[in-house]
């Protein structure tokens, strides 16, 4: 079992920024991706950004430009900093893990709890 722990929500104004964090521990023998989505209130969950254990990104057309994705591998901890934000960027936002447990293990797939963000003046 894995465990992701989220850090870093928040309320800012429209403009401003914040910095997520998301450390995970448990048994992991290695990640495939680990992410961030989001879902606001009435919509359905989204994906932000991803990024792989090579390094290569992926980023929502919404965010690109003003979120950035990084990833401590020796840490097992991802990190999504929001710059700019705006009011739409409202939503709770989950990480997200693809990893394997062991090196015969199967792709298997863990979510964090939620961290709330609220962009409003």
């Amino acid at each position: 079992q894995v465990q992701l722990a989220e850090s870093g929500g928040g309320l800012v104004q429209p403009g401003g920024s914040l910095r997520l964090s998301c450390a995970a521990s448990g048994n992991i023998f290695s990640f495939n991706v680990m992410g961030w989505y989001r879902q606001a209130p009435g919509k359905q969950r989204e994906l932000v950004a991803d990024i792989t254990s090579g390094g290569r990104t992926n980023y929502a057309s919404s965010v690109k430009g003003r979120f950035t994705i990084s990833r401590d591998n020796a840490k097992n901890t991802v990190y999504l900093q929001m710059s700019s934000l705006k009011p739409e960027d409202t939503a709770v936002y989950y990480c997200n893990a693809v990893f394997k447990p062991t090196a015969f293990s199967i792709v298997e797939q863990s979510w964090g709890q939620g961290t709330q963000v609220t962009v409003s003046s």
